[in-house]
């Protein structure tokens, strides 16, 4: 992706199993400027519990973990087939990263154009750019 333009509009979200943060690039031109655009905190995450099997040795953190990284992917599913975003960028911590990938609809991972493995949840906006100039 460091060769290509990160799209105007695009929704970018920065996570972790326990939290999410939203923004929108109105950068132009290429340029990526960031704006707010919501967050997502976990709810209920004793009623729902995780996709999937979860192996027996889980730990609860784990299994919380799971559970928001479920809402997260119900979440996005519901935005985009909203019609809410046409280009999505996707940074996580690497665990949770791998949590989401085989959760994510079609329909999101169509609209998935650059993907990142770090851990950006506390990081400023500023920082956030910075890091997705770099790709």
């Amino acid at each position: 992706m460091a060769d290509q333009a990160l799209p105007q509009n695009a929704f970018v979200v920065v996570t972790t199993g326990a939290e999410a943060k939203f923004y929108r690039n109105r950068g132009q031109s290429g340029d990526i400027s960031l704006e707010a655009a919501g967050d997502l905190s976990p709810k209920n995450l004793a009623e729902q519990g995780p996709s999937g099997k979860q192996p027996p040795e889980s730990s609860p953190r784990e299994t919380d973990e799971g559970t928001f990284s479920k809402q997260l992917a119900h979440h996005l599913y519901n935005e985009a087939h909203a019609g809410k975003f046409d280009n999505l960028v996707l940074v996580a911590d690497p665990d949770t990263l791998g949590e989401l990938r085989p959760i994510l609809h079609r329909v999101v991972t169509d609209k998935l154009v650059m993907e990142l493995g770090k851990t950006l949840i506390n990081s400023s906006t500023q920082d956030i750019e910075k890091t997705l100039r770099k790709g």
